[in-house]
C-alpha cells in the first residue's frame, strides 16, 4: 500500500507514518496540497498528514484540506516529536554557530538555541534541512530534525530531546478518497460545520451535542479565506455516525447549520507517555 506525506525521507509525518502502520511505501511531496491531490487522482491508496500539534495547536493548511477536499478520515494516530541537534560526524555542540529548521521547531527550542548562543536560521522542513546541512558539510551549521535523519544523511547527533516543552506530541490523521459511506463504524467523529447569521446560531447548533449527551474532544473555528470575516467550526466528539445519539444530534445539526461535513470517523488513538528532561 502506498500513503503519501508531506516531506522528504526522515521527516516527522514519515516516521509518524510508519510507527503506526509498519509495511507500507511512504511517499513523499514537497506540498499538503499535493498530498491529497495525488490521493484524489488514486496515485497513492491514501494520504497521511498532521492535524494539529500540543505545543503549537492546529494545522490549519490541513484541516481546510480535509474539510475541501473529497477524502475520508479513517484514522488517528498520535506521535511524539523529540528534536536534535544534528552536525557534520566530528563536530561538538560549542562548535555550532547556527541552526537550521522548520519555524515551528526553531521556536520549540529557542531556549536550547539561546543558551548555547545559536543563531536559528529558517527552512522549509526539518528533514529538508538535515538534508541540506549533510550536503553543504559547513563549518558551524546544524539542523534540528529527528534522530533518525542523523541516519538517514550521515549526520552526528550533538544533543537530543531539546525542545523547551518535554511533552510534545503530533496528532495525524490517515485518510482516503471517498464519502465513507462504506467505512467500519468508528468510536471518534470528526465533522465540520458553518452556521447561519443570526444571533445565537452557533449555540443551536452545539447544543445538539449535549442534548443527546455527546462528548466533544475539540472545538476549534478556522476563518473561510474566500468569504472574508466568515467561519468554519471543526468539531471531534466521541462516538460514531452510527451510533445512536450521533445519528440523532447530526440529523439535528443538519437542519440547523448552513453547512456540514463528516470529516471521517476512526477508532480512538492512543496517546504517548513521554517525559523526559529536555536538552543541556
Amino acid at each position: 500500500m502506498r500513503v503519501a506525506f508531506q516531506g522528504i525521507r526522515g521527516a516527522y509525518s514519515e516516521s509518524a507514518l510508519l510507527a503506526r502502520f509498519g509495511d507500507v511505501e511512504p511517499v513523499g511531496f514537497p506540498l499538503s496540497e499535493q498530498v491529497f491531490d495525488a490521493v484524489e487522482s488514486g496515485e497513492v491508496d491514501g494520504g497521511f498528514v498532521p492535524v494539529e500539534n500540543s505545543i503549537v495547536g492546529p494545522v490549519g493548511v490541513n484541516n481546510d484540506l480535509l474539510l475541501e477536499r473529497g477524502v475520508f478520515a479513517t484514522a488517528e494516530s498520535y506521535f511524539p516529536i523529540e528534536h536534535c541537534l544534528l552536525g557534520r560526524i566530528g563536530d561538538r555542540l560549542e562548535d555550532v554557530k547556527a541552526a537550521c529548521s522548520h519555524p515551528v521547531a526553531l521556536a520549540q527550542c529557542r531556549d536550547f538555541l539561546d543558551r548555547h548562543g545559536v543563531r536559528p536560521v529558517l527552512e522549509y522542513d526539518t528533514a529538508g534541512a538535515a538534508e541540506i546541512v549533510a550536503r553543504r558539510q559547513a563549518p558551524g551549521e546544524a539542523a534540528i530534525a529527528s534522530k533518525r535523519c542523523a541516519g538517514i544523511y550521515g549526520l552526528a547527533v550533538l544533543a537530543e530531546n531539546i525542545q523547551s516543552v518535554q511533552n510534545n506530541i503530533t496528532r495525524f490523521l490517515a485518510f482516503r478518497r471517498g464519502d465513507g459511506v462504506d467505512a467500519p463504524p468508528g468510536e471518534k467523529t470528526s465533522l465540520a460545520f458553518a452556521v447561519h447569521h443570526r444571533p445565537g446560531a452557533l449555540l443551536d447548533c452545539l447544543k445538539r451535542f449535549a442534548e443527546h449527551e455527546i462528548n466533544l474532544t475539540r472545538l476549534e473555528s478556522r476563518p473561510v479565506p474566500a468569504n472574508p470575516f466568515e467561519y468554519v467550526f471543526f468539531v471531534d466528539l466521541l462516538g460514531g455516525p452510527g451510533d445512536d445519539a450521533v445519528k440523532a444530534a447530526l440529523v439535528e445539526l443538519r437542519a440547523a447549520a448552513r453547512h456540514l461535513k463528516i470529516i471521517g470517523s476512526y477508532p480512538v488513538g492512543e496517546r504517548p507517555v513521554s517525559v523526559r528532561s529536555p536538552g543541556r
